[in-house]
């Protein structure tokens, strides 16, 4: 198993789910830049907020696992 496989899965739910709707801006960043301005959140906005970036938080922590491990093992699933 290559050493970076691990993070297909991730990569392509950030990609999808984790950037979705592209245009006319994703909507986990417009959420964060909400937040940076102080703009009141409704409860359909945290849910959003959560569902968006759930898989930027599996990326980051499977980055983080994968550079953790030796070279020569793959992390376990």
């Amino acid at each position: 198993m290559n050493r970076f496989e691990p993070l297909l899965l991730p990569l392509i739910a950030t990609l999808t789910l984790g950037l979705a709707p592209f245009v006319p801006e994703p909507h986990f960043f417009e959420k964060i830049r909400w937040l940076i301005q102080g703009k009141p959140f409704a409860p359909i906005d945290v849910f959003d907020i959560v569902m968006h970036g759930a898989p930027w938080a599996w990326l980051a922590y499977t980055v983080v696992t994968v550079l953790r491990s030796p070279p020569d093992s793959a992390p376990t699933r």
